[in-house]
């Protein structure tokens, strides 16, 4: 017979989470979302992305990111994300090596905030985005290079040229509600908080409420892909955290 702590525990759902190590949002926004859901954990670990500079540019630190996802596997989870939005700037193509590795090494499932990302706007119908970060123009043009080859196109966009990775986390709450007041008005079908260091999610029921668009964020749309894929309904998080949890 189990006993009562195990019956407990077998009760939960668990949610393992690679984060950025300059990250500052993931899990405060984790925590936030997650307190609408009490059946599921999540488990965290890390990977080394900080400074002004990445020494990896067009891929990812694998040995690093393996062993993240290898410790997490350790705790059994059901799905295993990266919460991360590199891949908006190396693509499509490296994104899928990534999920694979995640999940062959953890044992379980796998997604990103990418793959996130994609599946609500395939879910919205939506094709011309409004992007708000944190980037500088480079790096900016990367993205919306990448979400073009996937087909959607970029009709505005409001980005901060920042520099370091840990400054993305510390923008006023003020500041990216008049970027996205900013890139509204081009009349996007969808806006979209790019970078999880940056904490769009604080504001994106707000912003959804006041502009009618509804407003995505990497941080937090990877949660709501995460809680589909455990088998979880995510509209308890609407209210919240913005539209996209009633997807």
């Amino acid at each position: 017979m189990p006993t009562p702590t195990e019956r407990f525990l077998a009760q939960k759902k668990y949610l393992a989470v690679v984060t950025p190590s300059g990250n500052n949002v993931v899990e405060r926004v984790t925590a936030g979302v997650l307190s609408h859901f009490p059946a599921v954990v999540p488990l965290h670990s890390r990977t080394p992305v900080f400074g002004t500079s990445d020494p990896f540019p067009g891929s990812y630190d694998w040995q690093s990111m393996i062993r993240a996802a290898e410790l997490l596997g350790h705790a059994k989870p059901g799905v295993i994300v990266w919460n991360g939005s590199k891949g908006g700037s190396v693509g499509h193509k490296v994104e899928e090596e990534l999920v694979q590795r995640l999940s062959e090494t953890a044992g379980c499932q796998a997604t990103t905030s990418l793959f996130a990302q994609i599946d609500a706007l395939n879910a919205l119908g939506a094709k011309r985005i409004g992007f708000v970060t944190p980037y500088l123009d480079p790096y900016q043009a990367k993205v919306e290079a990448n979400f073009a080859a996937l087909g959607f196109e970029t009709v505005s966009r409001s980005n901060l040229r920042l520099t370091d990775n840990l400054s993305y986390a510390f923008v006023p709450l003020d500041t990216i509600r008049e970027q996205a007041r900013d890139a509204a008005k081009a009349k996007p079908d969808v806006l979209i908080g790019w970078c999880t260091n940056y904490p769009a999610a604080i504001v994106a029921a707000e912003i959804e409420a006041e502009t009618g668009i509804p407003f995505h964020d990497a941080t937090s749309i990877v949660i709501w892909k995460a809680l589909k894929m455990l088998g979880v309904n995510p509209s308890p998080a609407a209210a919240a955290w913005g539209g996209v949890f009633k997807l």
